[in-house]
């Protein structure tokens, strides 16, 4: 996620837990009965949505857990860098795989790196390189997952925040005045050349390339393969849901385009991924939200569309009555001979008698986690509606266990928002490893949603989302009295359904992942400038003023959250947590420096997450605003340990002359023999996306939006370009920044970091 002052979507009022434990304990409910769920819903307002997906399997907070098989770090730590270029430790070196604008077919033109392309974009390298996982091909062409030196390797591309890159003076209006128009900037100025949005609407989505390792180890990707494509902001995909469900699903999908709702076009702002274990890709949508319009003054839009829309922040404004008006990149104003309204969608305006004369749901055809089979180019991706529909960062699954249900852990990234989970009817079986989007029918289509409520104890419960019993939520706070028509409304308004049932608002819950040696979920909070003293809670305790370099204030550093689950795995109904890291400058106190960082692992704004399968290794990476004055953007590795293995601590929180404490459970310390950085990028860049070879001596990691801050061009001549990488490594055209995939090994051939 590439922005920093991301908008406040979640207006909702919800109570703390503690609030929730004094009012019934008042009542004569027990901790245990409220833990559980059998009075869950008395409780919580008495909210007709449905409370945890069971009883009877209660972690008690100090319940025994398993530790973590150790490792050793075997590098060492390198310093804060505001280099223009990736630096690693003594013994590493790195390669670049692709960036932005390579072609992925040989009658493409090589890129040129001065915005005068004139294709559309469809057979180059997407921007703002995200998310990305490796899928080996067998002899057959078939996906495998041992390691045969021949595979294609998935990216997400996230935004088009500094798509100004692209074109030979910015974004322009009427053809004029070079711009920089970020997705919140809004747009009322003439109108856009069909040629640039062209290419901002299909740098979007998901590149695949084939990828082969030579004799030596080096990996390269091959322009001519036939498994090369782009997946984009046109692709048709397929809406996808449960059964019972799929009609009323398809009646919040329909538009001019399919009145059935049955298809959609187009994937935005792919940020964190997550990959099956029967080997497809789900290419998970973030901040999709600021690229439709509204025009002002547009009232014939119904208040219950207008609050589904505020809600996600696709027109401004908390108040549902009132929100009138959308920003955008202007994708809409384009005058083209085109008939098949790819422009005019961005327009979610009503401008006929019913949906289907009009875009008004184009919003609610995104928001979900697409589904794509790596290996099988003709193979129609599918958006995987019971998922739930939200700012989605990362799908991670659960470790597979044969002849039980799936878990997906997902966080929806945004200021206040939530973590959920999804549990398939279907239990695994490893025969449907390879048979593609048939297996994601099977196991991404029926299932269960649930969102997550840490309690300050240090345990935390699942709260299913669903309508069983009721035919409406109750009315809360800005948006007045949203109702659910069906199970299809509550997937499709997933967040309007979590502050329903008294999720626990979160600072930023972005990428999870799964510790593969103990099946601990993990999640960043990458941080949140609206935390206060007064809405603080055990799992986001802090609340404090950086007034370091770039001041902040709320949580602007950052922590990431760890639980396990109770019995029954993946369908458990309770969790255990704590606090597994907090960021934080290394000078900030101790009050602050929870977690006891040092110069050499010192970090901020803590948002990629990735496991080794091969080492054990957490490898954490940072998008930060707060602390960049010191240092880009960075990579660091740690060794975990489990739930548990530390201790409560209380923090005392002062911010804007108020103060409080806050009582909270935070791992044991790691120091620098556990907790080390590795990689320190170049400038305006954000780390994210990681993946591995299986023998752990090759990691694959995406830099993306070098250069972020460069201003508009404006009337200047050239840009005053913030970074050059990597033309400034020797990679392609110099120039103008590009986002890319890097690919790192040890010198001697060694595994990575341990």
């Amino acid at each position: 996620m590439s922005d920093h002052t991301d908008e406040i979507c979640n207006h909702s009022s919800n109570e703390h837990f503690a609030e929730v434990l004094t009012r019934s304990q008042q009542a004569g409910v027990s901790r245990r009965q409220l833990i559980q769920g059998s009075v869950g819903l008395a409780a919580l307002s008495t909210l007709p949505l449905l409370a945890a997906c069971g009883g009877g399997d209660e972690v008690a907070a100090s319940t025994p857990l398993p530790t973590q098989r150790a490792s050793a770090l075997s590098f060492s730590p390198i310093d804060k860098s505001l280099a223009d270029n990736v630096i690693l430790p003594a013994g590493y070196t790195y390669t670049v795989l692709h960036a932005t604008g390579d072609t992925i077919n040989p009658s493409t033109p090589a890129y040129s790196n001065l915005g005068t392309e004139t294709d559309d974009w469809s057979n180059r390298i997407g921007d703002h390189h995200d998310g990305m996982d490796i899928f080996f091909i067998d002899a057959s062409g078939n996906y495998t997952t041992r390691d045969t030196g021949r595979a294609v390797l998935a990216v997400n591309h996230e935004s088009s925040a500094d798509a100004h890159f692209f074109h030979a003076r910015g974004q322009t209006t009427n053809g004029v005045n070079g711009k920089k128009f970020s997705q919140f900037n809004g747009w009322d100025l003439g109108t856009r050349l069909e040629s640039e949005v062209l290419k901002e609407i299909n740098h979007h989505g998901i590149s695949l390339v084939e990828i082969n390792r030579s004799a030596t180890g080096a990996w390269s990707y091959k322009i001519d393969s036939t498994f090369n494509r782009r997946v984009n902001g046109q692709t048709v995909m397929r809406v996808a849901g449960p059964a019972a469900h799929l009609n009323d699903i398809r009646s919040f999908m329909a538009t001019k385009y399919d009145p059935s709702g049955a298809t959609s076009r187009g994937t935005l702002n792919n940020c964190g991924h997550g990959k099956t274990p029967w080997g497809t890709y789900l290419g998970c949508e973030e901040n999709w939200a600021r690229y439709f319009f509204m025009p002002k003054g547009s009232t014939d839009v119904s208040p219950k569309l207008k609050s589904s829309h505020a809600r996600f922040g696709v027109i401004s404004g908390p108040l549902a009555a009132t929100a009138t008006s959308a920003a955008s990149q202007g994708w809409s104003s384009v005058a083209s001979a085109a008939t098949d309204d790819r422009f005019g969608r961005w327009n979610i305006s009503a401008q006929g008698a019913t949906a289907i004369s009009d875009f008004r749901n184009e919003p609610n055809t995104f928001g979900y986690n697409v589904e794509i089979d790596p290996l099988r180019p003709n193979a129609q991706p599918a958006k995987r509606v019971a998922m739930g529909r939200f700012a989605h960062e990362a799908a991670v699954c659960g470790i597979p266990v044969v002849g039980q249900p799936l878990a997906f852990y997902m966080g929806c990234d945004s200021q206040n928002e939530y973590i959920y989970k999804f549990v398939s009817t279907a239990v695994w079986d490893t025969a449907d490893v390879g048979r593609g989007m048939a297996a994601g029918d099977k196991y991404l289509n029926e299932g269960k949603l649930f969102t997550a409520k840490f309690n300050d104890d240090g345990t935390g419960v699942w709260l299913e989302l669903n309508v069983a019993g009721a035919a409406a939520a109750p009315a809360y706070a800005a948006y007045a009295a949203y109702t659910f028509a069906n199970q299809a409304d509550v997937l499709v308004n997933a967040r309007h359904a979590a502050s329903a049932v008294g999720a626990t608002k979160m600072d930023r819950p972005e990428w999870g992942a799964v510790n593969p040696k103990n099946g601990e979920v993990y999640f960043t909070m990458t941080n949140n400038s609206s935390r206060t003293v007064a809405n603080s809670d055990a799992a986001n305790p802090r609340a404090y003023a950086d007034n370091d370099g770039k001041t902040r204030s709320g949580n602007p550093n950052g922590h990431i959250v760890r639980f396990k689950e109770g019995t029954g795995g993946a369908t458990a109904s309770v969790f255990n947590w704590d606090i597994f890291l907090f960021g934080a400058e290394e000078d900030a106190g101790a009050g602050i420096n929870l977690s006891g960082l040092t110069a050499k692992n010192d970090f901020s704004s803590p948002d990629g997450l990735w496991f080794s399968e091969a080492t054990g290794i957490c490898w954490i990476q940072t998008d930060d605003g707060a602390y960049t004055d010191v240092t880009n953007c960075m990579l660091l590795a740690a060794i975990p340990g489990s739930v548990g293995d530390g201790a409560a601590v209380t923090v005392n929180n002062s911010l804007g002359g108020n103060t409080g404490s806050k009582r909270t459970f935070v791992g044991a310390a790691l120091g620098e023999a556990k907790l080390r950085r590795f990689l320190v990028g170049p400038k305006g860049s954000e780390i994210t996306g990681l993946t591995e070879s299986p023998d752990g001596k090759t990691i694959f990691v995406n830099i993306q939006h070098p250069g972020e801050d460069t201003p508009a061009l404006g009337t200047a001549s050239a840009f005053n370009l913030q970074s050059q990488w990597p033309g400034n490594q020797n990679y392609g055209p110099s120039g103008r920044p590009r986002s890319a995939t890097i690919v790192i090994r040890r010198t001697d051939g060694g595994v990575i970091g341990a």
